[in-house]
């Protein structure tokens, strides 16, 4: 008899790549938005060593488990001039080689969680790899593959669609992305459905990785970085969500637009005929202005955006919650 405890199971978590300080409020402002929700899983931050001492000190003062992970460059990048904030975003696909979780759901920093969204912790996904592996019987075919060497899998990670409307008309963005190809258009008849159900990725099936739900594998992550050192990463306009696009297609799980809800989705004559303000699970706050590049000298709000308006609000109590905790530093 067996008498060796269980191995202890390993923990969930969301997780947030923050590499500079000007994105620093976004993600102190995410975390207090989780646990506002009343979220059961803490956030972990995923830092490099370009964020200065003050950030780890930042993280420290809040409680807030932090993780350094490498920097990730492929070996033939784009120039990134036209969307600067592009540079740091391969970097977010370190996340699928943090195997200490059982399961991660990656956030951006410019993100507000509105509503709890912890099923996300729970939606089915394919073990990693490594453990179907393991599992695997002797007398069963292997799985199919995709045309590369990837098994085919159905549920590597769960992601929301990417909206491809390019409503700012951005000249180096892709000429296939249109209001006709967008995942989103088809649902403008159905906006109640819309609300809960996830549309098909459509003719393009991109994604928008701003929120990523994945079981990390160390499996998946070598294979992601082998892919990173091809020679067409540098026709990669939207680096890690084309990457992963690309070398999963057909394999990932579409979510509806309510959990990583861009905010140039309730523009009117974007996506505002399925938008409903009381139905989002989580803002996405893409593009500039940032909502923390709104506020004035004297901490008051000077932006126009209601939607921005919702993260100065729980940004302001935040910050107020933290001083009661003797915490007062310029984040």
């Amino acid at each position: 008899m067996n008498s060796d405890p269980p191995a202890p199971a390993r923990p969930k978590v969301w997780a947030s790549l923050i590499t500079r300080l000007d994105y620093l409020p976004g993600l102190l402002t995410l975390h207090h938005s989780l646990r506002r929700a009343g979220s059961a899983y803490p956030l972990v931050a995923l830092i490099t060593d370009t964020l200065p001492p003050a950030g780890v000190q930042a993280l420290q003062a809040r409680g807030i488990t932090y993780h350094i992970v490498p920097r990730l460059v492929p070996s033939h990048q784009r120039d990134y001039a036209a969307d600067p904030r592009f540079y740091d975003t391969w970097t977010k696909l370190a996340v699928f080689s943090l195997t200490r979780y059982s399961r991660v759901v990656l956030l951006d920093s410019d993100m507000l969680v509105r509503q709890n969204m912890d099923e996300l912790m729970d939606i089915p996904l394919d073990p990693p790899p490594e453990e179907q592996e393991q599992q695997a019987q002797p007398d069963l075919p292997p799985p199919a593959t995709n045309g590369h060497t990837t098994p085919q899998r159905s549920r590597i990670f769960a992601a929301v669609p990417a909206c491809t409307c390019n409503p700012l008309g951005k000249p180096h963005y892709p000429p296939t992305w249109t209001p006709t190809n967008c995942a989103f258009t088809a649902q403008h008849s159905s906006p109640s459905a819309a609300q809960t159900s996830a549309p098909d990725p459509g003719p393009l099936a991109r994604l928008n990785s701003g929120l990523l739900a994945l079981v990390p594998s160390a499996t998946l992550y070598a294979r992601i970085l082998a892919r990173m050192e091809h020679d067409d990463t540098a026709d990669m306009i939207f680096p890690d969500q084309d990457l992963l696009a690309e070398l999963f297609r057909g394999s990932w799980v579409p979510l509806p637009y309510v959990y990583n809800a861009l905010k140039t989705l309730r523009w009117e004559g974007v996506h505002g005929a399925i938008w409903r303000d009381e139905h989002v699970r989580n803002v996405h706050y893409i593009m500039d202005p940032k909502p923390w590049d709104e506020i004035g000298d004297k901490g008051e709000w000077t932006g126009k955006d209601v939607i921005s308006r919702w993260w100065f609000d729980v940004h302001v109590e935040r910050k107020a919650l933290e001083k009661t905790r003797g915490i007062s530093d310029e984040f």
